[in-house]
């Protein structure tokens, strides 16, 4: 097993435009969506956006607000294997939805992407306080 450092990880998360957040429902199920993020100095945010859902009430939010603890992962697949990645952040979650947090949050997603810049996710954010990040490479 490849272990990647901390600077490495932090240059593939940043290269990365989509990752999967894990969360734990109330019968401790998992619960996996992706989503879009901006990685911080030491918190990960991530916004419910103007894409189409069928409700604003969101089970990966009631998730959060009932067990902080998540899992982001970002990864790269490809049909050469030598090319795999992973990294892993794993941290306490909160839901903001106003505040200089999220502010924060909005502001680092609308950098990232293009599409946020004519259509500013409304929120809410989630911020993810980073407690451990670990990775795996091919290379």
């Amino acid at each position: 097993m490849n272990t990647i450092d901390a600077q490495d990880m932090r240059r593939r998360i940043d290269a990365a435009m989509v990752a999967r957040m894990a969360t734990v429902n109330r019968d401790g199920g998992p619960h996996i969506v992706p989503i879009t993020f901006a990685l911080g100095e030491d918190a990960l945010y991530s916004a419910i956006d103007f894409k189409p859902k069928k409700t604003t009430d969101l089970q990966r939010l009631r998730n959060i607000e009932a067990n902080p603890k998540v899992s982001v992962l970002v990864d790269h697949y490809e049909g050469d294997w030598t090319k795999l990645w992973w990294v892993r952040v794993d941290g306490s979650a909160r839901i903001v939805i106003d505040g200089a947090d999220f502010e924060r949050a909005i502001a680092l997603l609308t950098e990232r992407y293009q599409q946020y810049r004519s259509a500013r996710p409304e929120g809410p954010a989630v911020v993810i306080a980073i407690d451990r990040m670990t990775g795996w490479s091919a290379w």
